[in-house]
């Protein structure tokens, strides 16, 4: 996925093509952290909506990982990154109440 292709050609001073050049590869990093994201959380929210409480559970605590990952990243921001575990717990802990 990075390849030298998107180097845009009106850029002529070298430090602007290597800057292209990480842009690239940076962008396909954060590209596949924020698809990891998104896979841990729709993980979540798939178990809690069978009523599976176990596995809720247990996603949860994959998922918590990869969020604060991503928040320590850069990614997102830390309040962002709490607002989503808030949430998720929020489901998993009521999904534990109603069994």
């Amino acid at each position: 996925m990075a390849t030298s292709s998107k180097v845009k050609k009106s850029v002529r001073i070298a430090s602007g093509r290597k800057r292209v050049r990480q842009d690239v590869r940076l962008n396909a990093a954060n590209t596949a952290l924020r698809s990891k994201f998104r896979t841990a959380v729709k993980g979540v929210l798939k178990a809690v909506s069978t009523g599976d409480k176990a596995k809720a559970t247990d996603n949860f605590k994959t998922a918590q990982k990869v969020i604060d990952s991503i928040a320590d990243k850069g990614l997102f921001h830390k309040n962002k990154a709490a607002r989503h575990k808030s949430r998720l717990a929020a489901k998993v802990k009521a999904l534990a109440a109603q069994a």
